[in-house]
């Protein structure tokens, strides 16, 4: 089975900074895409960020571009989010998933992910 786990969420002032970190777990990790969603209170999942098989295409959301950063280690099975300067607006649970098919590109759409993590709380605070 494929199990992702995603860590690093807590709570920060506007302004901060915040690393994710989702381990994946029973997969050829190298081949997939990988992304991040993100789902505030009362809202659908939207699209963060994302980065290809190959980690030399990255996607982003409008919202987060020029703050949020994707990042993948392949040698340690690792997708990473790194996140400034922070706005009370992405306080959310993020979540990462796992492309479908192997050798995808960065797609920011969620019907294309098969394998989800739990999501880590990120609260920023005004």
């Amino acid at each position: 089975q494929v199990q992702l786990v995603e860590s690093g969420g807590g709570l920060v002032q506007a302004g901060g900074s915040l690393r994710l970190s989702c381990a994946v777990a029973g997969r050829t990790f190298r081949v997939y895409a990988m992304a991040w969603f993100r789902q505030g209170p009362g809202k659908e999942r939207d699209f963060v960020a994302a980065i290809n098989w190959r980690g030399d295409t990255t996607n982003y959301a409008v919202s987060v571009k020029g703050r949020f950063t994707i990042s993948r280690d392949n040698a340690k099975n690792t997708v990473l989010l790194q996140m400034n300067s922070l706005k009370p607006e992405d306080t959310a649970i993020y979540f990462c998933a796992t492309h479908r098919v192997r050798y995808s590109g960065a797609s920011s759409s969620p019907g294309e992910y098969d394998y989800w993590g739990q999501g880590t709380q990120v609260t920023v605070s005004s």
